[in-house]
Order: structure tokens, then C-alpha cells, then sequence
């Protein structure tokens, strides 16, 4: 059997003409799309959180993160917000849901509010600690900024124990090199008027001051995003 070669050029040629233009749009479309989402992920906050950031006993809406995202608009900053708190949360459980969070929202700034449901169970300090650096770590290695949030626990959990976990946010934040905010509760944690009837769980009054807490601390590094 005799191939004429000088026919199956000239066919190639002609099929290489036609589907140049297909192959090149194509590839555009998926280059532009790509660009588009990644520049769209960036500008995402991931919130990991406890019932401090979930809303617990507040109407929709009255929680200190979504206050936060109507700020961002009202400043016109295009960020969208990720609530992935938990009422109950730990840092264990934390350190679990983040890997497939950070997959799935491609976050450029992550905020971990953990670490006061292990406190009021007495676990353990240094637990507590590994989870919230390997959570940091995690952010970090997926390209997102840290925003740390620090709490305290009030001191009939015995002194040690007490400094121990304050000690624990700003050590981290240090050792990590991230932004931190020394304690989320500052003008709220001494004031019964702003804390429901459970007296654990603040009032819808106190979440504007939470985010007035948490904002100078966030916005520096929203500016940074591309």
C-alpha cells in the first residue's frame, strides 16, 4: 500500500488552519477563568470560629462577622466573608474542618477564633497549642494571611492554668509572625450588660464593639490582597 504523504500534509495543513482558532480561544477562555477565580479567591476571609462567631443566641445577622462584612461594603471593599464557626467548637475540631475550608474557599485571609471551648473544658494547654499553630501553619502554607484572635478565661479556672492560656495567642502570633488580636472581649468581658442570660454568650449590643476590637487589627491585612 502506497501513502501519498504530499495529500495527508496538505489535509493537516488544512485541519491545523481550522482548528488553530478553536484550540486558541479555548485555552484563552480557561487562562481567563483561572485568572478570574484565583483573583476572586484571594480577596476571600475564612472565619473559623466558636459560637463567639456563629451567632449563637442572636437573631441573623447581629454577629460581630456579619457586621464585619457589611462594613467591607459600606467601605467598598470587595472581600467575601466565609463563616465556618461552630457553636461548641475546639481547636481540635478546628484543626480537622480546615484542610478541606481552605481547599474549598481558597481564603486570602483566614481568622482562627479558637481555643475558649478548650479552656472552659480543661483540656490540655499544650494541645490546645499544637492545634492552633498547625492551623496557623495550614493558612499559611495555602497562601492565606493569619488573623489570631486571643480570649481569656476567668481566673476560678485556677491562676496557672489561667496566665497559661492568655499567655498562649500572643506567643504564637509572635512565634508565627502573624497579626493578632489581644483579646477579643476587651470592654465587653467586664460589662454584665453585654452578655446573654447564660452570662457566656455576648448580646447582640456587644458584637459592634467585638468588631470594633478585631477591625484595626484586619484591615491592615486586607490591604495587602491583591
Amino acid at each position: 500500500m502506497r501513502i501519498d504523504f504530499r495529500f495527508s500534509y496538505q489535509v493537516g495543513n488544512k485541519l491545523k488552519t481550522v482548528l488553530k482558532p478553536i484550540f486558541q480561544a479555548v485555552i484563552l477562555t480557561a487562562l481567563t477563568s483561572f485568572g478570574t477565580s484565583a483573583y476572586s479567591a484571594s480577596k476571600t476571609i475564612l472565619v473559623l470560629g466558636d459560637s463567639l462567631s456563629a451567632e449563637y443566641g442572636l437573631v441573623r445577622g447581629e454577629g460581630w462577622v456579619n457586621l464585619m462584612q457589611k462594613k467591607l461594603e459600606a467601605e467598598k471593599i470587595s472581600a467575601p466573608v466565609v463563616n465556618a464557626s461552630i457553636s461548641g467548637e475546639t481547636t481540635s475540631g478546628g484543626k480537622a474542618r480546615l484542610p478541606a475550608l481552605l481547599a474549598k474557599h481558597q481564603p486570602g485571609i483566614v481568622i482562627i477564633e479558637l481555643g475558649a471551648n478548650d479552656a472552659l473544658r480543661g483540656l490540655s494547654l499544650t494541645a490546645t497549642q499544637e492545634n492552633l499553630r498547625s492551623m496557623i501553619k495550614g493558612a499559611k502554607d495555602a497562601k492565606a494571611k493569619v488573623l489570631l484572635v486571643g480570649m481569656q478565661i476567668p481566673p476560678n479556672y485556677g491562676g496557672d492554668y489561667t496566665k497559661q492560656f492568655t499567655a498562649l495567642f500572643p506567643k504564637l502570633a509572635k512565634e508565627n509572625k502573624t497579626a493578632l488580636v489581644p483579646f477579643m472581649l476587651q470592654g465587653v468581658a467586664e460589662k454584665p450588660e453585654f452578655f446573654q442570660a447564660d452570662r457566656i454568650h455576648p448580646s447582640a449590643e456587644a458584637h459592634p464593639k467585638i468588631l470594633a476590637n478585631i477591625w484595626p487589627q484586619l484591615k491592615p491585612l486586607i490591604s495587602t490582597l491583591k
